[in-house]
């Protein structure tokens, strides 16, 4: 039986057939072009100081990895690190002091799989690939999500461990709001540009700490927390989940570079078009987002709502954190 990834294939093939003779704007035309008979630069790049994840990523494909296997195999660099509080194991917990995971991981042909509320598994992005590749669905929630990881060979285990507990303690006794910086943030977004040309992304998150029980933010929101178009390039978001699911950031952001945009100046506009609409609620609750950015070409743009947001870069070599400027002091 044709599973569900060579589906996707003959669909797009079909697809730019059909729409070979479309027309497209001058920017369209000229990108395409470039693309058709540019190299590739092989360029891994995530939010925040996430160099581990980044080099993770760039080796895989240093050593003939797909984009694909590059962005799941940075995101997995954080979701193991108990010392790491934004995903997976050590994560922030939720009120209830109970850790719960989403993530999504998007290919070049437009697969995609998502997992939300999930409880338990140590890698959320491992198991939201194996909805893309195993299943007709794109995103399993909640019990269906266990189930699902637990029949694919996955483990249970506790997540939450005794330093993110004692973090959950203290913040119930005070219960002080948390401000999104290097420190503190809830999330990766992860891209990655194989030698192919083929782009893929990634983002996963263990979500805003302390949290309702029951609260999903845009990390597994195809075209809210990561988008990626196999034709033009792909974005992803960290931050405040409701402001980017609210505008549809990383969509916004890709759609943007469609119509002739770099990835830096998306990302501007993406940031820009936040702060005109909720603009009173950023500043009186110093809310932050951070967008990120890479098109085929391997140029790639950052920017945030304000002060403190940071990538970090693996390409033509190197593997650097950069901080990003900003709209907001």
């Amino acid at each position: 039986m044709e599973n569900r990834r060579s589906f996707i294939k003959k669909a797009a093939l079909a697809a730019g057939a059909i729409g070979s003779g479309m027309a497209c704007s001058p920017e369209t035309q000229k990108t395409s072009a470039h693309n058709a008979t540019s190299e590739p630069i092989p360029t891994v790049i995530a939010t925040w100081d996430n160099r581990k994840a980044t080099q993770a990523g760039i080796e895989q494909l240093q050593n003939g990895g797909s984009a694909l296997d590059a962005v799941e195999a940075g995101a997995r660099v954080p979701e193991g690190d108990p010392n790491d509080m934004s995903v997976g194991y050590g994560g922030h917990p939720d009120r209830k002091g109970i850790v719960t995971l989403d993530a999504c991981i998007m290919d070049h042909l437009g697969g995609a799989g998502s997992v939300t509320f999930l409880q338990g598994i140590k890698h959320p992005i491992s198991v939201a690939r194996k909805v893309m590749e195993e299943t007709k669905h794109v995103m399993l929630s909640g019990q269906g999500a266990l189930e699902f990881a637990l029949a694919q060979g996955f483990q249970q285990e506790n997540l939450l461990t005794e330093k993110a507990k004692t973090a959950w303690e203290n913040w119930m006794a005070k219960q002080e709001a948390q401000l999104v910086n290097e420190n503190n943030h809830d999330t990766i977004g992860i891209l990655a540009l194989d030698k192919e040309g083929h782009l893929c992304g990634a983002c996963t998150t263990s979500g805003a700490a302390y949290k309702l029980h029951g609260r999903v933010g845009d990390s597994p929101i195809l075209g809210a927390g990561m988008y990626v178009d196999g034709e033009i390039g792909g974005a992803c978001a960290t931050g405040l989940g409701e402001l980017v699911m609210t505008t549809l950031g990383s969509f916004l952001i890709v759609e943007l570079m469609r119509n002739g945009a770099s990835p830096q100046q998306a990302c501007e506009e993406a940031i820009g078009r936040i702060v005109k609409r909720y603009k009173n609620w950023v500043e009186e609750d110093k809310l932050q987002v951070g967008y990120l950015g890479l098109n085929l070409n391997g140029e790639y743009g950052y920017y945030s709502i304000r002060k403190g947001y940071s990538v970090a870069v693996a390409q033509n070599g190197e593997n650097v954190k950069l901080e990003s400027n900003f709209a907001l002091g």
